[in-house]
């Protein structure tokens, strides 16, 4: 059973693994630096699909159907999928993995869901709810576009501080077999608001939620940064990894030296032109189950933090002139390859 340390950190009991991860993502995505270790790339950004919804649902469905083919599993093997994704009442994942016949628990973390699913999996396998489960989660730039600001359709000019919503989708495999990576740590983050209220600065809305949750880690386990390899955040790009680093150095944390943020290492910045980088739940599912997961298994990384930060907000609140709140969530990944 996981054990609470400190206030806010669960420390896992058994050793669970994540045993395999797939990364799928459409055509911008594989022309980035990280294109090569995506498992999946589609160059059809709507996959053969009617509408940009339905193709971000095939995007999921992809990413799971991968994951049991690569481990020799069916549908049956597994007892639960927690899945989740941006769009109202989380959609994508509905659709897209009905017709699986697996267990299903709906997620919602805005772009924090690819942590959240893999945190809250890893303690129904540790406390023996489920033999095996599943982490999955989506995102699609134009279907996130269209819900959220203006339909690509219209052209509209993207602020400096605005960030490329990732087509992409990441699946993880969790269980108790002796493989190479598992989850030691796991904290659950609050949720803060410091009042932006600007959808098109991501980053400056969710940086305050990074730091909290990454103060409280350190807090709660007695450690410091330097004791990782890699401190990664899921999409807070440009404007936000510098301002969680200066947040955290009002705390005499410094973070600078291994400190990576999957929405800068997914596209060249200045050749894709994605202004302050990638966003969406397919930027660190994405880049996690796949380039992350890779440098693990190869012993390549060995102790690092994986803590994805999702801004809590939909179109209603944003038309009715409410701020974001955000909220990340963090789970300590260790290998042993």
């Amino acid at each position: 059973m996981p054990e609470r340390i400190g206030k806010y950190t669960l420390k896992i009991s058994n050793n669970v693994t994540i045993r395999s991860g797939v990364g799928v993502v459409g055509k911008k995505e594989s022309e980035g630096p990280l294109g090569k270790y995506f498992d999946i790339a589609f160059s059809d950004n709507k996959l053969g699909q009617p509408s940009w919804e339905k193709a971000e649902s095939a995007l999921q469905k992809t990413a799971v159907c991968e994951l049991l083919k690569r481990n020799n599993l069916v549908n049956a093997d597994i007892d639960v999928i927690l899945a989740g994704d941006l769009l109202n009442q989380c959609i994508s994942s509905t659709f897209g993995l009905r017709e699986l016949n697996i267990p299903f628990l709906g997620q919602y973390g805005a772009c924090s869901t690819m942590a959240q699913t893999m945190a809250v999996g890893a303690v129904f396998v540790d406390s023996g709810a489920a033999e095996r489960a599943v982490a999955v989660t989506s995102s699609h730039f134009c279907s996130a576009e269209r819900q959220f600001r203006l339909p690509i359709e219209y052209g509209g000019q993207r602020t400096p501080t605005a960030q490329w919503t990732v087509t992409g989708a990441g699946a993880a495999l969790l269980d108790k077999s002796n493989g190479d990576v598992s989850v030691k740590y796991i904290t659950v983050g609050r949720i803060n608001d410091w009042k932006v209220k600007d959808a098109n600065n991501m980053g400056a809305a969710m940086a305050p939620a990074a730091a909290d949750t990454l103060y409280h880690f350190f807090t709660d386990t007695g450690t410091k940064p330097s004791d990782y390899d890699m401190i990664l955040t899921g999409d807070l790009g440009k404007v936000g990894s510098q301002l969680l680093k200066e947040l955290l150095q009002k705390e005499n944390i410094n973070i600078s030296e291994n400190h990576h943020d999957c929405g800068l290492m997914i596209f060249d910045l200045e050749g894709q032109d994605v202004h302050a980088g990638g966003s969406g739940c397919g930027c660190s599912g994405s880049v996690f189950c796949s380039y992350i997961m890779k440098q693990l298994r190869a012993g390549k990384l060995k102790n690092m933090l994986f803590m994805a930060t999702g801004a809590l907000m939909s179109p209603t609140s944003s038309q009715q002139g409410e701020s974001i709140p955000a909220v990340a969530h963090l789970l300590n990944i260790v290998s042993n390859a």
